[in-house]
Order: C-alpha cells, then structure tokens, then sequence
C-alpha cells in the first residue's frame, strides 16, 4: 500500500464527517467557561480538544476492526465503506491505529491531570477504556442497544462539563444543561446510523435500539432526542440567559428536515444524507450558541 493510499485509507477511517461530535462539546465548554468567568487558558483548552479527538478517532478505528470481523460491515454496506469490512486493511492494522490514536489521547491529557488532577484522571481512564469498550471487550455497548446513552453521557455531558471543569475548577449547572443539549444532538448521529443499518446489524446480533425495537421506534428515538434538544432552549430563560434560546433555531429547522426524512424515507443510502444533516445540526446549534455568547455581556 502506498503512502498516498494508506493516508487515503486513515484519513476514511477516521470518519470525519463525524469528529463534530468530538469537536462540539470542547468548543462549547470553552465557550460557556469564558461567558461565566471571563476566563480563557489556550493551552488546556488545546489539550482538551485535541485529547477529545483522539478519543473519538481511536473509537472509531476499533469500531472499524470490530464491526468488520464480526460481520457488521461487509461489502453489502449501505453506509460508507469501512476499512476492515472491506479488507482495505487488516483487523491488525486498524485496531493498531486505535491504538496510536488512544497514545495521542494519552500525550494530551496528560498536563489535563497535572493542571486539574484526579477529576480529570477519572474522565480520562473511563474514555480510554471505553473507547474500546463501546464495540469490544466482553460487554460491548454498541452490541447492547447502549449506544445512544454512551454517546449522551460522554460526547455531552461528561465532554462539556470536564471542560468548563478544566478551564474554571467549578462544575456550574449551566455545563449540565448545555451537556444535555449537545449529548441528545450528539445522539441523532448514531440513531440514524443505527436505523440506516438495522437489518444488516440485525444479521450479526448486534442488538442496537433500532433491531431490538424495530424501525417505528427508532423515528421515535430520533424525534424525541431533537425535540429534548430544542426544547431544553427555553430552560435558559430560567438560568438568566435568555439569547442562548436563539441556539435552537437550527435544531428546529434542520431537525424537522431528519424527523420527516426518518419517518418517510426506507432505511438506506438516503440515510447518508440524513447523516450529514445531523452533523451539520450539532455545528450549527454551537456556531450560534458562539456568536449569541458574544454578543451580549
């Protein structure tokens, strides 16, 4: 394999039509860390974002290696193509990128723990073992119909408020709300991809929600994530900050697009786009939660 082809191959396997959901909870805790205290620190702020994507890539290389040698993504896909599936590359070769990728997480947490100490040693020891976790080990979570609520927990609860953690030392109640939000849009991504591949799934016993509960509940799992989502706005009217309402303008554009697309569409490619509207979804709703934080004092 040449060195323009395994580039090619690494950069496919990274997913990064994905990486906002690693990229939106970092953006979004700085952000909400600097309207509350008026304080910024780059360096952990750096070191936060970029040990969060190694995380996630290294999540989705061994999801790679995993789903490909238990049969989960074959040539048949209808999503794009993956690396070990394919025999692109071997089971080895991909669960050694994770690998390299959970060592980049490694290097960049670690001046997290030494700035921030045992909280961060926590958050970091449980994303590193799941990494692998969420579709190896003995209890795979991904294979148990736990992916939405991992995807919940740690891209948006966990990711957000160990940021405003890093940058303040303080765990305020506004990380909670904005980590909700961000977890349940964060979620649409893996709901319609566990709806666009439930009957292949389905095939290799990997129970996701969708299999286990057929396709009529996985619309309603999608509807019911955006609308959360967009409706958690109003409770920043309570915390005082009523502007950051305007975030959820994107959610109920966009999200209405995913809801009629899940609910009228047959689980397929066309899912793919649905796909691409879900991330672009999350990156919208942080781009005008940014600019709304800027705009007032």
């Amino acid at each position: 394999m040449s060195l323009g082809t395994l580039t090619k191959a690494v950069i496919s396997g990274a997913r990064p039509k994905t990486l906002a959901a690693g990229l939106v909870p970092v953006w979004l805790g700085g952000v909400l860390a600097w309207k509350l205290t008026g304080n910024f620190d780059t360096w952990l702020w750096s070191c936060t974002l970029l040990g969060a994507l190694c995380i996630q890539v290294a999540t989705n290389f061994f999801n790679d290696a995993m789903d490909g040698k238990k049969g989960a993504d074959g040539q048949n896909r209808t999503g794009p193509r993956r690396l070990t599936g394919t025999g692109e590359m071997s089971f080895g070769q991909v669960m050694m990128l994770g690998v390299v990728f959970l060592t980049g997480a490694v290097i960049f947490g670690a001046p997290l723990v030494m700035a921030r100490g045992w909280p961060i040693l926590a958050i970091g020891l449980s994303s590193l073992f799941l990494a692998y976790g969420y579709t190896g080990g003995p209890f795979p979570l991904a294979y148990r119909g736990l992916g939405e609520i991992f995807v919940i927990l740690f891209f948006g609860f966990i990711a957000v408020m160990g940021t405003v953690f890093i940058q303040t030392e303080t765990w305020p109640h506004e990380a909670i709300l904005l980590g909700a939000q961000v977890g349940l849009l964060s979620a649409v991504l893996i709901s319609v991809n566990n709806f666009r591949d439930r009957e292949q799934d389905a095939l290799v016993g990997k129970k996701t929600l969708a299999v286990r509960f057929g396709p009529k509940f996985s619309a309603g799992i999608i509807w019911l994530e955006i609308k959360l989502a967009a409706f958690l706005g109003i409770v920043w009217l309570m915390q005082g900050y009523p502007l950051f309402c305007f975030s959820s303008l994107p959610v109920f554009v966009i999200g209405m697009r995913i809801i009629w697309g899940v609910l009228t569409l047959p689980p397929g490619k066309d899912f793919n786009k649905l796909l691409a509207l879900a991330a672009l979804q999350l990156i919208l709703f942080a781009a005008v939660f940014h600019v709304v934080a800027n705009s007032f004092n």
